[in-house]
């Protein structure tokens, strides 16, 4: 048996990549279809780099799960990068007075390193089976700029979406005008019928408990297949999605905004939702991901992971009780909003197969490579921590 590879250094890479048709809009707060508009996001990769040569590589992690990597690299440095429920259950105490995030980071990153030793795919790792993952359009927030602007502009795409392949489509929508919202609801069943699932996501906008019943009850009359984050509690409110679930048959998606096993677990026991949301880049990695599958199969639950990309297609291949593939945010006017640094993979709209479905890597590890040539060309800064 080889040695166990340590962790020796961390590593932050900062680039800017450009996006077209797309600017944050004041009014919602949220990126956009902006016609014309040419903005530079930043992204950010993280590196874990071992005794051994091997490092793990994650694109993601926002600045509050930074900060908390940070505070937790001078630790990390001299870990046996193999012991992940280790790390992740001293991580979990450690940033018990954050939100914990900065555990997915690391976490994935381990995965990553876990598979290149082991020369084996994520999915393998985890006891995965490969298989088509059905995917589901998952749209960008709607605008007032001509793109996803009326009824009939959601109606449109969930039609292109359709004949596209897709066996669902998911709306974010507007949050303002509710009569709008209903409108919205039956119309995409309307055009559609009955041959598509759909999903809608407010994204905790509507600003009552009463609006969230009024549109459920909508999405009741048009059969929707879930309602996630209705209204203005965040999406934490054991008590008034437990009311809601009363009130409206459509069932319900909740706990993306809780954090880690222990508070979705507490979200299912008091009967608020009927889906469970989790996510390996907040809810401490593909470990994380992992506990709260297992913990929803137990309760006789479905889990739907939360966003698109590569780990979660290898999570997706290795539980039973999941559903669909979240692949978004997608807009029929912005051909991609991602940087384009992963070589041979998308999650843009035409991403699917000709049956609507996606496959996980087949690579070591997370099995996708990086683009570090655009990565270093479009570079902002880079920091090691060692």
């Amino acid at each position: 048996m080889k040695d166990s590879p340590i962790i020796k250094s961390i590593e932050i890479t900062r680039f800017s990549y450009p996006v077209e048709n797309v600017a944050v809009d004041p009014n919602y707060s949220m990126p956009v279809y902006t016609p014309g508009a040419k903005t530079t996001p930043t992204a950010t990769v993280v590196q874990i780099h071992t005794d051994q040569g091997i490092s793990g590589e994650f694109l993601d992690g926002n600045e509050p799960a930074l900060t908390q990597l940070k505070m937790m690299s001078s630790w990390l440095i001299g870990q046996n990068a193999l012991e992940r429920e280790h790390i992740y259950n001293h991580m979990k105490r450690a940033l018990r007075h954050f939100d914990m995030s900065g555990i997915g980071l690391v976490d994935i990153c381990l995965w990553d390193i876990a598979g290149k030793f082991f020369n084996a795919p994520l999915y393998q790792l985890l006891g995965g089976k490969k298989r088509p993952l059905p995917a589901y359009a998952s749209t960008m927030h709607p605008d007032d700029n001509g793109g996803l602007s009326t009824p009939e502009d959601m109606s449109d795409f969930a039609q292109q979406c359709v004949e596209m392949g897709y066996p669902a489509y998911k709306m974010h929508v507007w949050g303002n005008i509710i009569s709008r919202e209903v409108e919205t609801v039956l119309a995409v069943r309307d055009r559609v019928g009955d041959g598509i699932h759909l999903l809608l996501d407010p994204a905790s906008q509507y600003p009552t408990f009463g609006n969230a019943v009024t549109v459920g009850r909508a999405c009741d009359e048009a059969n929707y297949y879930w309602l996630e984050d209705p209204y203005r509690d965040g999406g934490v409110a054991h008590t008034g999605h437990q009311r809601l679930r009363e009130l409206i048959k459509t069932p319900l998606l909740q706990t993306e905004h809780v954090r880690l096993l222990e508070q979705t677990v507490n979200f299912i026991t008091a009967g608020a939702t009927d889906f469970v949301r989790a996510g390996a880049h907040e809810d401490g990695g593909v470990t994380g991901a992992m506990k709260i599958a297992h913990a929803s199969e137990g309760f006789g639950l479905d889990m739907e992971l939360h966003g698109p990309g590569p780990v979660h297609r290898h999570i997706m291949t290795s539980v039973r009780n999941t559903n669909f593939y979240e692949l978004g945010l997608v807009h029929p006017g912005v051909k991609t909003n991602r940087p384009p640094v992963y070589i041979d993979y998308s999650d843009d709209l035409d991403a699917i197969d000709s049956e609507g479905n996606v496959h996980a890597p087949d690579g070591p590890g997370i099995g996708v490579d990086i683009d570090w040539d655009y990565i270093r060309r479009n570079e902002i800064d880079s920091v090691v921590w060692d």
